[in-house]
């Protein structure tokens, strides 16, 4: 078995850091998850050949992770770690189909035999058939252009070339940036993201390549940039079209010499790294219109990637769905059991501006508030309706079907953004980022909605 992948899971993140850090040194790919909840959304994304599971943890812990994992995943093998006064739990554990266990805090030695034999017991039962996911990638999807989404992912993965994913917001392109770095020979190197719309102007050549101490006011001590914490993995550069112009003739440099300045230092810094960039606006059209460097961009678009929207594969709702239903059930304690055929024919009515992301939030909520152990359509709560029945409010009497739609959609546009404001408590920088939009282009939606209350939008928020 080459390369086998191990999944570390525990609350404490200098626990995941220590054990990552250490498995990698022994050439084993490892990724980390900090509860169980988080643990089995990777475990139903992509195989693994074992899991290490801390037994204490918030929401769902190591024993509920391990009988999840014997009922789902039954080859995976399964160690324990358990403070030293509990050990009887992790007895318990064994009980209940374990490997092994090991006590904090471990020996690395220890640690390294308990992987080792329960690497080499997988081996000798052999791997049990997985049940095919409906789609690739931990992306959802069996339409012909999803099938051309994992082609590509497939055959461009073991590339350094540069890499841009385009797509409306919602459609997954973090996840097939993931996809692509998990599928290469830099799987167990990091996997580094830089949300371009996140950041300050004036901290944007810090952020990339770091700065030395005294460098600037505040800066008390060297610190590196995400190109330097990327070296040998990926970096993800999403929002790129918001990367501010002076910036992208220095992007430019760094790609295509491989190597920078820190801010304030004179010693040029050589990396490996493979950039992935993620627009959801037209770049040839920035290009057009002056914003966006056309060598940049060429540079960016060595091999193009477009993620259709879920309105060009309506096909896939179903899939969608039955994938949302599983989570949300697992993750809100609620036993939907089934969906009615009516729910899933209102859901393929609606033409979801919103894509997945949005998807995904109807689900959350029908399944929160379901009255029964079936999916009705009433427990959509209207989305769908504007299409597939817009006679059923009075406006659709003065309006026609698709002023109809422009209106209710910017109403649903309109709450979706005052419920990111009211989650974040009014932060505009952490609202866009849960919206998947740039900061720039929340706060140009929350005048035309008439949301700019200074009192709680956040302007002054960093």
């Amino acid at each position: 078995m080459s390369r086998p992948r191990i999944l570390i899971v525990d609350d404490e993140p200098s626990i995941r850091r220590v054990l990552a850090a250490h498995l990698r040194r022994d050439g084993y790919q490892v990724d980390d998850a900090e509860h169980g909840g988080q643990a089995i959304e990777r475990l139903e994304a992509q195989p693994y050949h074992l899991l290490v599971t801390d037994l204490q943890m918030p929401e769902i812990g190591g024993l509920e992770l391990l009988a999840w994992c014997r009922a789902e995943l039954p080859e995976i093998p399964v160690i324990i770690i358990t403070a030293f006064g509990t050990v009887h739990s992790a007895v318990e554990a064994l009980k209940l189909g374990a490997h092994d266990y090991i006590t904090k805090p471990f020996d690395l030695t220890e640690l390294r035999n308990v992987i080792g034999k329960a690497l080499a017991h997988r081996v000798r039962v052999g791997d049990k058939p997985r049940r095919e996911p409906d789609g690739r990638f931990a992306l959802v999807g069996r339409t012909e252009s999803m099938q051309y989404v994992y082609d590509l992912i497939e055959r461009v993965a073991a590339s350094p070339s540069t890499v841009l994913i385009q797509g409306e917001s919602g459609t997954g392109k973090e996840l097939v940036a993931r996809a692509l770095h998990d599928q290469s020979p830099r799987s167990a190197k990091p996997f580094i993201q830089v949300n371009c719309g996140a950041i300050p102007a004036n901290l944007f050549e810090s952020e990339l390549f770091g700065h030395e101490r005294g460098a600037f006011t505040g800066a008390v001590s060297a610190k590196p940039g995400r190109f330097e914490l990327a070296d040998n993995g990926t970096l993800f550069l999403d929002e790129i079209s918001e990367l501010p112009k002076e910036m992208q003739v220095k992007l430019l440099r760094a790609l295509q010499e491989l190597s920078f300045e820190r801010v304030g230092g004179l010693r040029t810094i050589h990396v490996d790294v493979r950039v992935v960039a993620a627009t959801n606006v037209d770049l040839q059209a920035e290009v057009a219109a002056g914003r966006f460097r056309e060598d940049l961009f060429y540079r960016l678009n060595v091999v193009p990637i477009t993620i259709p929207p879920l309105r060009e594969r309506l096909s896939d709702i179903p899939l969608l769905v039955q994938h949302f239903l599983a989570k949300y059930n697992r993750r809100l304690g609620r036993s939907v059991a089934s969906v009615d055929p009516g729910t899933i024919e209102q859901l393929a009515t609606w033409h979801w501006p919103g894509n997945v992301r949005e998807l995904e939030n109807v689900m959350e909520r029908a399944v929160l508030l379901a009255d029964g152990p079936t999916l009705e359509p009433r427990d959509l709560h209207g989305v769908g309706k504007a299409v597939a029945n817009p006679e059923g409010s009075p406006e659709a009497d003065q309006l026609d079907l698709k002023e109809y739609v422009r209106l209710h959609t910017a109403r649903l546009e309109r709450s979706r953004i005052q419920r990111a404001l009211d989650r974040e408590h009014g932060n505009v920088t952490q609202a866009a980022r849960r919206l998947g939009i740039s900061r720039k282009g929340l706060q140009t939606k929350m005048k035309a909605y008439g949301l700019r209350d200074p009192e709680r939008s956040g302007e002054a928020s960093p």
